[in-house]
């Protein structure tokens, strides 16, 4: 049995008792019952995740994989293809946006080359995981192999199984030119919606740029046609390998009962493909922020997930995933820090 296959076999539904559990703890602290709305929902779902009635985080850590497209020499992108591995030196430094949100949560990046056309020399903080020198031009080819794809997936969950530890919590993030355009294919196969319909501006594209993307994209589902009810023939198709990486990312840490917030449209075309392998993944989720990419609302509806915020963000890296994991450590500490009506002597309100 492959790794994939017995990580797919070890994923367990959410136990909803622990749901109920931590409900009743809630309904107990010193205030109107549900007054402290969604922070009350994600220290609710954080128990029953982590099966852990006295939760704690211990370390947050957001992986911020990355890679290149070959998709990029059609022009989808504002950003020359050279400005992915100058981000992952900027990472490395400390210097970019997720390293800025991190440092204000307490949270460690993680920065993995899983795609990248270049080679890196040894560096502090890189995690060396190079499946491919960036993926194949999607409108003229698939992006990868099959048994490629399958090995990025593997890296992510190798990776998750490295991290995960109890009290450990997990983001997603990203890093790769023109990554937008294969997310927007993969969203178009898996929804079945029109490409124009899921597909956004990425880097800040104008009217004509767009056009042409969008004629990139559909061509890309013409030449390759991914079947939809095969996510890793989607992902070897039209993916991306930083893509893939997230797949197994939250593979790996669903197995392991690890809490992921996921990130942007990228992140959370990586968590579809991983939720259509295994439909339990879902509850283990929880979306940060919605993006301004047009096909990103598309993607958490089919995930059933609503988002922390909309603070019309679009940079990726992770960023999104650093403030999402602020708000659920809120959440946490309001239900083990704030006092009970028996403990204060207040007096409960009426049902």
């Amino acid at each position: 049995m492959s790794l994939v296959e017995k990580t797919l076999e070890s994923i367990k539904p959410v136990d909803s008792t622990f749901l109920e559990r931590a409900q009743k703890r809630l309904d107990n602290l010193t205030k109107p019952r549900g007054s402290l709305g969604r922070l009350e929902e994600f220290a609710r779902r954080y128990v029953a995740i982590t099966r852990n009635t006295t939760p704690v985080i211990e370390r947050k850590v957001i992986f911020t994989f990355a890679g290149d497209h070959g998709v990029a020499d059609e022009g989808v992108s504002a950003y020359p293809k050279e400005v992915t591995r100058q981000m992952v030196y900027n990472f490395l430094n400390g210097g970019a946006g997720i390293n800025v949100l991190a440092r204000c949560v307490g949270a460690e990046v993680v920065v993995v080359d899983i795609g990248v056309d270049y080679d890196f020399e040894d560096m502090d903080g890189l995690v060396s995981k190079k499946v491919v020198r960036g993926t194949g031009n999607i409108r003229k080819g698939p992006a990868m192999t099959r048994e490629q794809a399958i090995r990025c997936m593997e890296v992510g969950i190798e990776l998750a199984q490295e991290y995960a530890k109890p009290g450990y919590i997990f983001g997603t993030g990203e890093m790769g030119i023109a990554n937008t355009t294969p997310s927007s294919a993969i969203v178009a196969v898996l929804s079945g919606k029109p490409v124009r319909e899921v597909t956004g501006r990425g880097t800040g594209i104008d009217e004509d740029a767009f056009e042409h993307k969008v004629k990139v994209i559909e061509d890309a589902i013409r030449v390759n046609n991914p079947r939809a009810d095969d996510p890793v023939d989607v992902l070897s198709k039209v993916g991306g390998a930083e893509i893939g990486g997230i797949c197994g990312l939250v593979l790996g840490a669903v197995a392991s009962g690890i809490p992921v917030v996921v990130d942007g449209f990228i992140s959370t075309a990586g968590a579809l493909l991983a939720m259509k392998m295994k439909p339990e993944v879902k509850d283990y989720l929880f979306a940060s922020h919605n993006s301004v990419e047009r096909g990103h609302s598309v993607m958490l509806n089919i995930l059933r997930q609503k988002p922390f915020v909309d603070l019309e963000m679009r940079l990726g890296e992770g960023t999104g995933s650093a403030l999402g994991i602020f708000l659920i450590e809120a959440g946490i500490r309001i239900y083990n820090e704030m006092a009970t009506f028996k403990d204060a002597g207040v007096s409960e309100g009426k049902d």
